[in-house]
């Protein structure tokens, strides 16, 4: 008999996260051998987007799984659950893509770090509520 897993939708957002986070963990990696930096950007503008992009979905991920997991122990719907992580996921995709191209300001980025904190924010606010009302 299978076990019941207890947390299946957090468990899809946590690998498409993690494929996510490989994937752009795979440019520093060129980059850096391609660039002979061992540590840090070495002043290079291409590995500083490429580690920026990995740290920052690095940063954030965690946190939404974390929540994310605790709100669906804490039996929240099934669809607020694919709601928080639709928009998470495509978030941190629009903003990996917005930071490769440019450094500085783009749609991108803008539209990725909006959608990430409004969704990190209102995982929060749902995961109190649950426990208050």
């Amino acid at each position: 008999m299978l076990a019941q897993m207890l947390v299946p939708i957090t468990a899809i957002y946590g690998a498409l996260l993690a494929l996510i986070l490989v994937i752009l963990t795979v440019p520093v990696i060129k980059l850096r051998k391609g660039l002979r930096v061992g540590l840090g950007d070495g002043g290079q503008a291409s590995l500083q987007q490429a580690v920026r992009a990995h740290g920052n979905a690095a940063e954030f991920i965690p946190l939404f799984i974390a929540l994310l997991a605790i709100y669906e122990i804490n039996h929240a719907s099934a669809t607020a659950l694919h709601i928080f992580g639709v928009v998470f996921v495509l978030s941190r995709l629009a903003h990996a893509s917005g930071l490769y191209q440019s450094p500085g300001a783009s749609l991108g980025r803008v539209v990725g770090m909006v959608g990430t904190l409004t969704a990190l924010v209102a995982l929060a606010i749902a995961n109190v509520i649950q426990v208050i009302c």
